[in-house]
């Protein structure tokens, strides 16, 4: 149950955190920067806090780990990468073009897939202690 448990628990604290970084940036605007971008990268956290506490729980070495991996490695080369790139076009079509707006926070930078990186680990290496697997 806690490998179900892990990804909702991961996605309301980066979220949370997230929302709270941008109050203390941004003020009043906070509210409307919700979604995709920003730090810590919510998708990172949610895919490395599972990927980490299979690691935790069943080992660095084993088969459950390394296909983890793989799809969090694939999740954070489309952060920055594709994601991104949307983000450019977008504000260069927001320049365009004054009748729609699109958003242009769509990826992340390394800083903010790193910060995800990070939460994630620390919420794996967290959850594996409470549910005595350390």
């Amino acid at each position: 149950m806690i490998y179900v448990l892990i990804p909702f628990l991961s996605w309301c604290i980066a979220g949370c955190l997230k929302f709270v970084i941008n109050c203390l940036r941004f003020g009043r605007k906070a509210k409307s920067m919700i979604g995709y971008g920003g730090f810590p990268s919510t998708h990172t956290t949610i895919m490395s806090s599972v990927v980490f506490f299979a690691g935790f729980k069943e080992g660095f070495t084993t088969p459950l780990f390394s296909i983890g991996l793989g799809a969090l490695l694939v999740l954070v080369i489309d952060a920055h990468g594709l994601r991104r790139k949307v983000g450019e076009q977008a504000k260069i079509l927001n320049e365009l073009q004054d009748d729609i707006a699109l958003r242009e926070s769509m990826g992340h930078s390394w800083g903010e897939i790193f910060g995800g990186l990070i939460l994630g680990i620390a919420i794996a290496y967290w959850s594996s202690i409470l549910s005595g697997e350390i």
